[in-house]
């Protein structure tokens, strides 16, 4: 039996189509997943347009933002049934040995491959996910909602682990994709006074960013970086994707503020990174998720406590994903959503 998926066949410019894809064979500690929903994210758009700058292995279905139900278990499976309404994490392959894997840390694991570039994603009706992946969504989440889960999981390891924000903290966001505009309401959620930065063909974008409480800011944001007490800002939280950024993040920053970067660039910097030294600033990476964050955020997407609809800007089908992705690529939404069943 086979199904339509949405193909990244190759690491030329371009190279995403439909094509006919297989019902995956799963293993004993594996679920089969019917998707019922898949966002598009910002990575996707990278290897479609071909300037990613991680190792993926083609021809791989896209896609790894996802709910569903599942359809069928693996014979060791237990805790869960057909029939279950579940999303999944993207670390589908990890190395269950490593001391970071040990540590709960599998994210970091630098054997792990994930959904959509090491592994065939959810971008097509059916995929095959190791059980350990699994959460279970609440009765009351539909999966348009569901299926973002991931990037809010991102936003919450950036602001909430690695940033430490505090009430009363003022954050600066540059890049109002969907990283970022979930970065900002993280940190609102989080008490700290928010400005969203974008360029003018942001200002779409940026007017969902004021939707959580954040001010948005089209250019140079020194002059609201700068309003308390001419300092800076506590924190900037750089997720946008190019390097260049991390120099406005460090004229933005305040002395020994944070800066925490969660946007690919792979760029040269070609700046100096004295200001760094001599502001005694902070600079954290921030990737990717563990169990203990889903779980955080589902209740949070349960409750209400944090709401994805503003950043829905649509739900195609898997047929017309090219408009899709052309309509986050253009900036007109912040997330497009598929839905493959």
């Amino acid at each position: 039996m086979s199904s339509i998926g949405v193909v990244n066949f190759s690491s030329e410019p371009g190279s995403v189509e439909i094509r006919e894809i297989e019902k995956p064979i799963i293993g004993e500690d594996d679920v089969l997943l019917e998707v019922a929903n898949v966002g598009v994210c910002g990575s996707d758009l990278h290897q479609w347009t071909s300037d990613h700058s991680w190792p993926v292995n083609y021809p791989v279905v896209l896609g790894h933002e996802f709910g569903g139900h599942i359809a069928a278990l693996g014979k060791r499976v237990s805790g869960w049934k057909e029939g279950d309404r579940v999303v999944s994490e993207t670390a589908a392959i990890i190395d269950l040995n490593s001391p970071l894997t040990r540590q709960g840390l599998y994210n970091l694991d630098p054997t792990r491959k994930g959904f959509g570039y090491g592994v065939n994603g959810a971008m097509t009706r059916f995929v095959k996910v190791p059980a350990r992946c699994l959460h279970a969504v609440p009765e009351n989440l539909p999966f348009e909602q569901a299926c973002l889960t991931e990037p809010c999981s991102v936003a919450y390891n950036a602001v909430v682990m690695n940033s430490k924000i505090k009430p009363g903290d003022r954050v600066i966001v540059l890049g109002p994709g969907t990283i970022g505009i979930l970065c900002a309401a993280v940190a609102r959620l989080c008490g700290a006074e928010v400005a969203v930065v974008g360029l003018e063909a942001d200002r779409e974008r940026l007017n969902i960013a004021k939707q959580y409480g954040c001010e948005g800011i089209v250019g140079d944001a020194s002059a609201w970086a700068n309003k308390q007490d001419g300092l800076g800002v506590d924190c900037v939280i750089d997720a946008a994707g190019a390097s260049a950024t991390l120099k406005i993040a460090l004229q933005l920053v305040r002395p020994n503020g944070h800066i925490t970067k969660v946007g690919w660039g792979p760029q040269p910097l070609n700046f100096s990174l004295d200001p760094l030294v001599q502001k005694n600033v902070t600079l954290q990476g921030s990737f990717s998720h563990n169990w203990p964050i889903w779980e955080k955020v589902l209740s949070l997407l349960a409750s209400g406590t944090l709401d994805v609809k503003p950043i829905i800007g649509g739900v195609w089908e898997l047929k017309d994903w090219h408009e899709a992705f052309d309509q986050m690529h253009s900036g007109k939404v912040v997330k497009s959503v598929l839905k493959p069943s």
